[in-house]
């Protein structure tokens, strides 16, 4: 938890190099548009930082450019300093994407690179919407794309082109040589792929503490497994890291690599902030659902694709943090027309009794996120309080 910045009070400037300050210290943030309380970016920086609001991201990244947007395990944000090691995932996408979208059928999108980087060279930045006029559009989920669609999608992820900002959660593309300074991008100042490779390894590990090599590659998704293997085998072989042990949640002890002060940062840390924190099915700290759930015994699940009847939570449910234990999660949707943040139920994690005491500190931090909501009033629905359900 540490090592995701959720262990000291959530306080202090949420804009500007202070907001920057976070993110790199994250390595990034995840991007998704689901806003049934807040958007996933909104909600990480804010259980962080509860003065930020979102038009304090949008200024770091549309107005500063301090930002660029592209993809590790999904799409996020991600410090503009880091670009010149984003070649090699430009050139891994590019090889990935032509096999793997031929093979779903997407034909003709190469047929329209040109046109598409035309377009936006003679009329400036475009969405979806302006380029491919007359060609077949379906429902516009990512199964149907129209083929300028596709290859504006193809050209981000390849390097040519670079998102600019979003008209509602619609990406805008430039090209990247009109947005990205030469410095960052020139091919002789970039580095070489095994440098990259060694840069995005231990940027993992800094930011996980400890992990196995799989965690290390998963981190950024960028690594292959095998090429995160072989770089610990040699910072094993050189001593900058050592192996460990890590008792999980559930006494289990699993093996993994550390840096060789682990113990020492380890001890220095200052006891957590006992407020409730209500976190992002796409915080840092659980995004890897299977690290999660061997280190804090906290087994969760995005359910938005699961028929209604069939959930076991519900569409949306967030984790709930206190100090450094997960407690709980929450149901609840912002009903912006009514100016009401309404809490459907809350499962208590088993083992943890729901005090008066916990209610009155998960209200505290409720007003707070029906702030970033635009919600005035939390509501709590007849029957909200669930019992515990056994551990999956």
């Amino acid at each position: 938890m540490d090592r995701h910045a959720l262990l000291e009070p959530p306080s202090g400037a949420a804009r500007g190099a202070e907001l920057l300050d976070l993110i790199t210290r994250l390595g990034f943030v995840q991007l998704d548009s689901i806003n049934t309380v807040a958007r996933a970016h909104d909600l990480i920086l804010f259980s962080r930082r509860p003065s930020y609001r979102g038009k304090h991201l949008k200024a770091l990244y549309e107005a500063d450019q301090a930002l660029f947007e592209h993809w590790t395990h999904d799409a996020a944000v991600i410090p503009m300093v880091f670009y010149p090691h984003w070649r090699l995932r430009f050139q891994r996408d590019a090889e990935l994407l032509k096999a793997r979208w031929k093979n779903w059928r997407r034909d003709g999108f190469e047929e329209q690179f040109k046109s598409v980087l035309d377009h936006i060279r003679d009329h400036g930045p475009a969405g979806s919407s302006d380029v491919g006029k007359g060609e077949r559009r379906g429902s516009g989920g990512w199964w149907d794309w129209h083929p300028s669609k596709t290859a504006l999608e193809f050209l981000w992820r390849s390097g040519a082109l670079t998102v600019i900002g979003r008209d509602g959660f619609q990406k805008r593309y430039d090209l990247t040589e009109r947005v990205i300074e030469d410095a960052l991008r020139a091919d002789h100042l970039c580095p070489n792929p095994q440098d990259t490779i060694d840069w995005l390894c231990n940027g993992a590990l800094d930011r996980l503490g400890f992990a196995t090599s799989g965690e290390i590659a998963a981190f950024w998704d960028t690594v292959s497994p095998a090429e995160s293997k072989a770089w610990v085998a040699d910072e094993l072989a050189t001593g900058r890291l050592i192996k460990a042990g890590i008792t999980c949640a559930d006494g289990s002890v699993r093996q993994v690599v550390a840096r060789p002060d682990l113990d020492e940062r380890a001890a220095e840390i200052a006891s957590p902030s006992g407020r409730i924190r209500v976190l992002s099915p796409f915080d840092p700290a659980l995004r890897d659902r299977a690290r999660a759930e061997r280190l804090f015994g906290f087994y969760y699940r995005i359910e938005v694709f699961v028929p209604a009847d069939k959930r076991t939570y519900g569409y949306y449910v967030f984790p709930l943090l206190e100090g450094d234990r997960l407690v709980g999660r929450i149901d609840m949707k912002a009903h912006r027309d009514c100016g009401e943040l309404r809490v459907t139920a809350l499962w208590p994690e088993p083992g943890v009794r729901w005090s008066d005491a916990r209610t009155r500190r998960l209200e505290a931090e409720l007003a707070r996120v029906a702030r970033l909501a635009g919600t005035p009033d939390v509501v709590f629905l007849n029957g909200w309080m669930r019992d515990p359900k056994p551990t999956a």
